[in-house]
């Protein structure tokens, strides 16, 4: 709102005085916007993502520079699009339940867990794709509202990609600004693996990554003990 006002003030009062910036000064400018706008410093962290996420960047790239941004952009939904469908085809699976199967679940299940008052747990149901992060993102701007520590219950999470993933990225980052501690668990083979791939725990530290809930509590209590011996704030410190 603020750009779009300062634009329309700049447009009434000052366009006589803009026509006579050079053209070079206008050319530097449009430089350095597209550069900020190509977001290069997240490159690295969509290279260690699957072969699929990169293809989807490399094709979008080179359209926009060989051919035409709105192509680009056209080709890069529908790839997106064919990505999302082939993800959730390979993630959904028919199979029998067993007793084993009945018995290895009781460690995710939240029924017959006590959570504290200082743990606030959030799951994420389906495919965590592109089109659905800002679901979590909106969390962002709430982080000082939350418990010291934060679980995120990944154990119906059929699958995620480089968006997902971003996106658990910048919430883990948010609450170890505020001092808070995120915890993961329960993550199935194909976001197991993405986020190993893509070194999560470089976020959230490796001891915080847990198999199911049941150990997520555990370790939730382990830091809450350690940070209120130490200073008695109930405050934490990420990936402690």
């Amino acid at each position: 709102m603020i750009h779009a006002s300062v634009l329309l003030v700049i447009l009434l009062v000052a366009a006589p005085l803009a026509a006579s910036i050079p053209m070079a000064v206008l050319a530097a400018i449009l430089l350095v916007v597209a550069y900020n706008m190509g977001e290069w410093s997240e490159i690295p962290e969509l290279w260690r993502q699957g072969w699929t996420d990169r293809l989807v960047w490399m094709v979008t790239f080179a359209l926009t520079v060989l051919a035409d941004l709105t192509v680009a952009v056209e080709a890069g939904m529908i790839l997106a699009a064919l990505l999302f469908i082939r993800r959730v085809s390979s993630t959904t699976t028919v199979s029998r339940v067993t007793r084993e199967y009945v018995e290895k679940g009781r460690a995710h299940m939240l029924q017959d867990k006590r959570i504290p008052d200082y743990v606030t747990i959030f799951r994420i149901h389906g495919p965590f794709l592109f089109g659905a992060t800002d679901k979590l993102t909106s969390l962002i701007s709430h982080a000082n509202e939350l418990t010291p520590v934060v679980v995120l219950r990944l154990r119906n999470m059929t699958a995620i990609d480089a968006t997902g993933l971003k996106a658990i990225q910048d919430f883990a980052d948010a609450l170890h600004q505020s001092g808070r501690t995120l915890l993961l668990c329960g993550a199935l083979p194909q976001p197991a693996y993405l986020m190993s791939q893509a070194e999560f725990h470089r976020h959230v530290g490796a001891e915080n990554i847990l198999p199911n809930v049941m150990a997520a509590l555990a370790r939730a209590e382990t830091v809450w003990q350690a940070s209120t011996s130490q200073g008695g704030s109930g405050r934490f410190i990420a990936g402690k």
